[in-house]
């Protein structure tokens, strides 16, 4: 459903929320719309434009950054059908050699961003996302693992790896490659155990093959399972949901990542729906699903760690507590990955149609080891951006954010450089008054608009060149 970054950014602590749906949930403004952006990156990538290639070399943008716990993410552009609802960079298929093609490519990347990193650079947790990263075969995978430890020096055996697969290509062998190399968290993409949901999501599967990747999964060991789901899509009913949600929980998944259902502009839900659309009954739809979602995992033993993401309170630890989304750097490699620095974000060229995207990998598979040596879009941080990216990558977790971090960060207080922001959010019964002066928490309500909250946060300049972009 979405890639592995997710994961880096929403799994840095556990957290709790009440369990009751409160009096404040009929409380928002009817005219906020409930979904219009899923913020789990700050700024968007259409918000990149190209970097001048002597402004962004890698070496310069590493130097002087703090390397004691960075996160690392490879991603993988292949899968074996699109969803109609997805966005993300992938293509269907690979011809004969492009995914060693690929992985060479890969390996050159590897080689330029050790370079950058220079000694003493450390790995806190890493992430194989997509894309499917098991599209890649077990021989592959094996390479992939060998790229992450000897290309970079990442012990996967001693941090946290994250892996996201589909059911068809979670197949013993690669499984067995993915445990035997340290793989910490398995994240299955399902949507529905509902066949007539999943078709209608254009998303071709049987349960019975859903229930035997799962068979497949717990069998090979790995410490936690992760299940998507998603909600609203059309005909999707309470009892439907509940369906669904009672056949993950059938199989105690450490974790659920509960999504509501987007249209987006080029994908294959958006060529037949208009993604710009205001429909108020779908996103009545979508409230009432997700409040009924979360209210059964809560009253199941889960916790809620933000807006999509619950955990099993007896869930074991994976590690990486020592990483923090808000401030440690990213190295993304594969040409849809980003890379965080403190003062730039960074990527390939990005695109949602296909042929587009065929073209972008292409032209990646072909690099050379000097044309990884630089960046090639991004998004130059200042300290008024990097403010709003704490702000909000802190918020959006149910934990909240102590308002001491953000002062010592910053010298600032959060209420006075987002007065406006935040008393808006008060108004509107998404601020947990309860909490105290220390900290900034969501209410419920407010977990549940994440979605309008968050984009809220944007600064005047990301929304602009967002807006500018055009969409490929």
């Amino acid at each position: 459903m979405t890639s592995a970054e997710t994961t880096l950014t929403e799994t840095t602590s556990t957290q709790t929320t009440s369990t009751q749906t409160t009096s404040t949930e009929t409380a928002a403004s009817p005219a906020v719309r409930p979904y219009q952006h899923y913020v789990y990156a700050y700024p968007h990538k259409t918000a990149y434009r190209p970097l001048r290639r002597d402004d962004a070399s890698l070496s310069d943008l590493w130097a002087d950054e703090p390397k004691t716990a960075l996160s690392l993410y490879f991603h993988i552009p292949f899968c074996e059908v699109r969803c109609g609802f997805c966005n993300l960079f992938t293509r269907i298929g690979a011809p004969d050699g492009l995914t060693t093609a690929y992985l060479d490519a890969l390996e050159r990347q590897a080689a330029a961003v050790r370079e950058a990193l220079g000694d003493g650079a450390r790995f806190a947790g890493a992430a194989f996302g997509g894309g499917t990263p098991t599209f890649l075969e077990a021989a592959e995978l094996e390479r992939l693992c060998d790229l992450a430890e000897q290309g970079l020096g990442a012990d996967l055996s001693a941090i946290p790896l994250s892996v996201e697969a589909s059911p068809a290509t979670a197949t013993a062998d690669r499984l067995a490659v993915l445990a035997a190399r340290g793989t910490t968290r398995l994240s299955l993409g399902v949507q529905s155990f509902v066949d007539a949901e999943a078709r209608t999501a254009v998303r071709p599967q049987r349960r019975a093959d859903v229930e035997a990747a799962l068979a497949r999964i717990r069998d090979a060991g790995i410490p936690v399972l992760n299940i998507d789901l998603i909600y609203g899509i059309d005909g999707q009913t309470e009892e439907s949901w509940r369906h669904s949600l009672d056949a993950a929980l059938a199989w105690r998944p450490e974790e659920l990542y509960l999504y509501p259902l987007y249209v987006r502009p080029l994908t294959g839900l958006g060529r037949h729906l208009d993604p710009e659309a205001g429909d108020a009954e779908w996103d009545e739809q979508r409230l009432r699903l997700y409040r009924h979602g979360r209210d059964h995992l809560l009253a199941q033993g889960y916790e809620q760690v933000s807006m999509r993401m619950f955990r099993r309170t007896d869930a074991p630890a994976t590690g990486g507590e020592d990483y923090a989304c808000q401030t440690d750097g990213m190295v993304g490699l594969g040409c849809g990955a980003r890379s965080y620095t403190s003062a730039l974000h960074y990527s390939f060229d990005y695109a949602v149609d296909m042929h587009q995207i065929r073209r972008i990998i292409d032209d990646y598979a072909a690099r050379g080891v000097e044309d990884f040596r630089h960046a090639d879009f991004g998004w130059r941080m200042d300290a008024g951006e990097a403010r709003r990216r704490h702000l909000l990558q802190s918020l959006l977790q149910a934990e909240g954010m102590p308002v001491a971090g953000y002062r010592a960060r910053f010298g600032t207080s959060p209420v006075d450089d987002f007065a406006a922001e935040l008393g808006r959010f008060g108004d509107r019964g998404w601020l947990d008054d309860s909490a105290g002066p220390g900290l900034l928490r969501l209410s419920p309500e407010g977990l549940a608009h994440s979605d309008a909250l968050g984009p809220e946060l944007f600064s005047a300049a990301v929304r602009k060149r967002m807006a500018s972009y055009e969409p490929k």
